[in-house]
Formats: structure tokens, sequence, C-alpha cells
């Protein structure tokens, strides 16, 4: 009796090992912790949640942007955004192409979206 006891907790735990496993490999945020330490782009986003902020890593740099819902002329839609960069000093050595190129990716979530960006990215962006 001890014994398929002993080996049923032991099933159990590799069950839940495998479980754990599986879930630290699909966790969105650790993907944005890897694609920021790598310098590769990541977009993590909870589209569902207009609360939640979302990041976006992109050649080492890694932005935060705010949503904010407002209506539109059939729904309640995230109507704004404001994108910033968490650290301005990895900004260096971006163009304005950059950053149009995620304005479109912003943009092929939340279309109706009107997108403002921080200091000194939005001089960037105005000056030309």
């Amino acid at each position: 009796m001890i014994v398929v006891l002993i080996r049923f907790l032991i099933l159990a735990l590799i069950v839940y090992l495998f479980y754990r496993g599986i879930a630290y490999l699909m966790d969105p945020k650790r993907k944005l912790d890897d694609a920021y330490e790598k310098g590769s782009y990541y977009f993590y986003d909870d589209v569902k949640n207009v609360r939640k902020n979302f990041f976006i890593s992109y050649k080492g740099a890694l932005f935060e942007g705010e949503k904010y819902l407002g209506t539109t002329d059939s729904a309640f839609e995230v109507v704004s955004i404001f994108v910033w960069a968490r650290d301005t000093m990895k900004l260096q050595g971006f163009t304005r192409d950059d950053f149009l190129f995620l304005e479109k990716e912003i943009l092929m979530n939340y279309a109706d979206a009107d997108i403002s960006w921080k200091n000194p990215i939005e001089q960037l962006m105005k000056d030309q």
C-alpha cells in the first residue's frame, strides 16, 4: 500500500514539474525579458485589459505604452496611446523609421488609436 502511494506521489510530482516547466517557457513576461536581453523585437500586451500598459522590446531598448479608452463611431475602443522609452540612453542609433515601425506594430492591435510619444522621441517625430 505504501509503495503504491509513493509511486502516485512521484507521478504527481513529475506531472507538476512538467506543467511548471511548460508554464515557465510559455510565460510572455519571460519572453519579453529574453527579447530585451537579446536586443530583439517583442510586443507584450494584454489586449483585453485596457488598464495594463504594454511593453515593446526593440533593438535593445524597452518601450512602455499607456492605453486610454474612449468612444469611436460604434464602440468603446482604445483611442489614445502614450509611449515612452524606459531608458532614453538606449535610444542611441534609433532613426525615425524605427519609431514609424513601432507605430505600425502598435496600430496593428489598436487601429483607432492616436499615438503620442514622450520627449525626446516626440521632437524627432515632429522635426521631419
